[in-house]
């Protein structure tokens, strides 16, 4: 398949995509995936990342059960958030709209990918360094596919019951799911805050121009 997105189009119209088709997904294609998540950068170049493809029906249903339960534990702080920046209120109500879509059919994403580390994997605000750069390929590749994902760590709430369903061993940690399919909506334009409101110059408040 020829691509014809350039990098910056992917990243500019990277959108969650929250509601996919039940088709299937090519194992060729989940390898591309992988590949480029294996590419990214990883602390001390340890690469001590490790992923799992889930696809087994029983399996997706349990961590749906999981998503589900932790939803419910957070759904009144979600609504009662105001819109993130660069969204009006219609779009975020659109959004909890797909929210609540995944939240209900997490389980038929044709695959799951489980975003893992082995061994160390930092505390406090170093947690996940070394898995984020390869969820965000991910998505990237993803997106250059014609494929709809989003990232999601709502299981962490339910954490150990997870690592039991998927069979970690202690020294490992789950840190993100990727549903991955062939999205239901389109790609477009992400909206977010104008880069001069969040950009600083030299120390914090000092306008950047």
């Amino acid at each position: 398949m020829e691509r014809k997105i350039s990098l910056f189009d992917a990243i500019r119209t990277m959108r969650a995509m929250r509601r996919l088709k039940p088709d299937p997904v090519p194992d060729e294609l989940i390898r591309e995936i992988l590949e480029a998540a294996v590419c990214a950068p990883s602390g001390g170049d340890r690469q001590h990342w490790r992923f799992i493809v889930v696809k087994d029906p029983e399996t997706k249903k349990q961590l749906q059960i999981r998503y589900q339960r932790a939803f419910e534990d957070l759904k009144a702080r979600f609504h009662a958030a105001p819109p993130p920046p660069g969204k009006t209120e219609a779009q975020k109500n659109r959004m909890l709209a797909a929210r609540d879509h995944l939240t209900e059919h997490f389980h038929e994403a044709p695959v799951l990918i489980v975003c893992c580390l082995d061994g160390d994997s930092g505390s406090g605000v170093g947690a996940g360094a070394s898995i984020y750069p390869a969820v965000q390929n991910m998505l990237l590749a993803a997106r250059a596919l014609g494929l709809g994902a989003t990232l999601t760590n709502r299981h962490l709430l339910y954490e150990k019951e997870v690592d039991e369903i998927l069979g970690l061993p202690k020294e490992a940690h789950t840190f993100a799911i990727i549903p991955i399919g062939y999205p239901l909506g389109k790609f477009g334009p992400v909206s977010r805050a104008p880069v001069d409101d969040v950009t600083y110059l030299d120390r914090w408040g000092r306008k950047f121009e």
